[in-house]
């Protein structure tokens, strides 16, 4: 697959050959919902947790007679029911990780990148070089490639000027090319890869 490389000001800057394992695939929703969900179990902490009967710090002695007061039997103040009592089936530090083979990771990278390839939502920058980190001349640069929602991935290192100006707005992120994920992908409307970039994936998937 072939593709125009632009510059910056939208100026054409040649062509590259996208290879076809990676970015000629037929998408697969299936795949791609199975990372999606492994990605967004794996940002979720576990840490909420609430306290056991066997936690508060409460007496156990009976606090009422047996009979007479006409009333429910009470063993307990920690009982559930009541205000201060313990939460019963409350929830427990714990891992929401589930299972997904590394290849299958893989795979499901190479089948978002193809999704937008076959949606005619890729671009293919020469870099991301500016001189000074300013957002309004990032902005007016990313509004001429129609790059104003779109996650933009550089080669090994961001150039700091770029990411400082593109930080400030809402609906672009700038990761190097160890940082692409399905999530991002998927979640903006374009995706705009460097030829380092390029290079970069080419070099991972061999």
């Amino acid at each position: 697959m072939k593709m125009d490389v632009q510059t910056l000001e939208a100026k054409k800057a040649g062509s590259v050959e996208l290879p076809d394992d990676i970015f000629g695939l037929e998408p697969r929703k299936d795949l791609l919902h199975r990372m999606v969900v492994w990605q967004l179990a794996r940002r979720q902490a576990g840490t909420r947790r609430t306290k056991t009967r066997g936690e508060i710090a409460r007496t156990g002695a009976k606090w009422g007679r047996q009979k007479g007061s006409g009333r429910a039997r009470h063993g307990s103040r920690r009982s559930g029911i009541f205000v201060g009592g313990a939460k019963a089936h409350g929830p427990k530090v714990r891992s929401h990780e589930i299972g997904m083979p590394k290849k299958m990771r893989a795979l499901a990278l190479k089948h978002a990148l193809s999704a937008k390839a076959k949606a005619g939502e890729l671009v293919v920058l020469e870099n991301t070089e500016v001189k000074e980190p300013k957002t309004k001349v990032v902005k007016g640069a990313l509004q001429k490639t129609g790059l104003l929602d779109a996650l933009i991935i550089d080669g090994r290192e961001v150039n700091e000027n770029f990411a400082r100006a593109a930080r400030n707005l809402p609906k672009v992120d700038v990761l190097p090319v160890q940082g692409i994920n399905v999530y991002d992908i998927l979640r903006h409307q374009r995706l705009a890869l460097t030829k380092a970039a390029i290079e970069a994936l080419q070099e991972r998937f061999q």
